[in-house]
């Protein structure tokens, strides 16, 4: 038997943040979402929360021209929710869930915040009078794809026109910044549905980051300049990773790619693909029929080849005892050959096609101490 839905009215589903929780729901089963954006009418919302199983109040006002906006829609439309509550638990003894997305500017004292503040009041004040489980969110500054940039993040300013070759402009590089990942909110967001228990909690996005500007201006310009050096950050884990990813997403189209340089002699092509500060570089080569390259060994440098077409033979020689070794592979069957210090090693093209070899080493090659010393297998 198919499990029912589980119905969410998402307010604000059209900014930032909403478009990232859209995408997200509809990658899982068993949601059915409802939506309230900018430009519907708030006379809509008791028959949307009529039939919501939980809400997940996401729509704001940051940069409004008149003040009074603020209060109008970041307080208002809390209150209007929380009454919109209030009547389906008059109506049918059902209480509806309710996470909030408010700010860590709550705590201050400015127009925003202020109705931030007044709107964590609202849901406060229904949690405690009608036990409706509730989950207020104090975010901080959330970045990731989609957000506009020269709004209210900085990340995504500088991501745009860094991206763009454009310029960006720093008051003070040592100011601090708290920042949480789009990501990592829509998942907290969506947790703390699953967990709600009667009465007001506080959300937390798990982790959050702390740098400075300038530190975050830095690290976003090192991605720009990948495509020149070829040196990658390290953007596997932690918040590199997350900036890299926006970073990315900001690219106009027309940068999606870009060329590195090739070299070219008698014997094929070599193509540098990517460098990194500490995990060594990878690259390809290519070699005609009968073409042998290598014809050397190292102390130290250690190397993986991958023949991806065509048939190579692999040769080594001990340099102390001339021990020698041979190996066949073809792209057909994907196998790893290791170079290994103190064997002298070279490769063959032993098809009737063009050989292409993708090839690892362990450290970037550094032509003033190369570690690769010219001899015969």
């Amino acid at each position: 038997m198919a499990q029912p839905a589980c119905r969410l009215l998402i307010t604000g589903a059209n900014g930032f943040i909403g478009k990232n929780l859209m995408v997200r729901l509809g990658e899982l089963p068993h949601y059915a979402v409802s939506t309230f954006v900018r430009g519907d009418d708030v006379s809509q919302l008791p028959a949307l929360v009529a039939q919501a199983d939980a809400i997940i109040h996401l729509a704001g006002e940051n940069r409004p021209q008149d003040e009074n906006a603020f209060s109008e829609v970041n307080t208002g439309l809390t209150r209007a929710l929380c009454d919109a509550i209030r009547q389906v638990i008059a109506d049918t003894g059902r209480k509806v869930p309710l996470v909030l997305a408010s700010s860590t500017q709550a705590a201050r004292e400015n127009p925003y915040g202020r109705s931030k503040l007044a709107a964590e009041q609202a849901v406060q004040t229904l949690a405690n009078t009608t036990g409706t489980p509730s989950v207020v969110f104090r975010l901080p500054g959330v970045f990731g794809k989609w957000c506009k940039p020269d709004y209210n993040s900085v990340v995504a300013t500088f991501c745009h026109n860094i991206a763009r070759g454009l310029p960006i402009h720093i008051n003070d590089p040592t100011a601090s910044l708290r920042l949480v990942y789009v990501d990592d909110v829509v998942s907290a967001l969506l947790d703390s549905i699953k967990k709600s228990t009667s009465g007001c909690t506080q959300g937390v996005v798990e982790p959050e980051y702390t740098i400075s500007v300038g530190e975050l201006a830095g690290r976003i310009e090192a991605f720009g300049n990948c495509r020149s050096t070829l040196f990658s950050e390290r953007v596997g884990t932690g918040l590199t990773r997350a900036l890299y990813a926006t970073y990315i997403s900001y690219l106009p189209s027309e940068s999606f790619s870009y060329e590195i340089p090739r070299y070219a002699d008698s014997r094929g092509v070599f193509v540098e693909m990517l460098k990194t500060p500490d995990s060594g570089q990878f690259s390809y080569f290519t070699a005609h029929p009968g073409i042998t390259r290598g014809g050397h060994y190292h102390h130290t440098k250690t190397e993986k080849f991958l023949v991806i077409k065509g048939q190579a033979l692999f040769r080594f020689r001990h340099l102390l005892t001339n021990e020698r070794v041979e190996l066949r592979t073809c792209g057909d069957k994907p196998e790893i050959v290791d170079t290994i210090p103190g064997w002298v090693h070279d490769i063959t093209n032993v098809g009737d096609t063009e050989l292409v070899v993708m090839l690892w080493a362990n450290e970037n090659f550094d032509r003033q101490k190369p570690d690769t010393i010219a001899s015969e297998v």
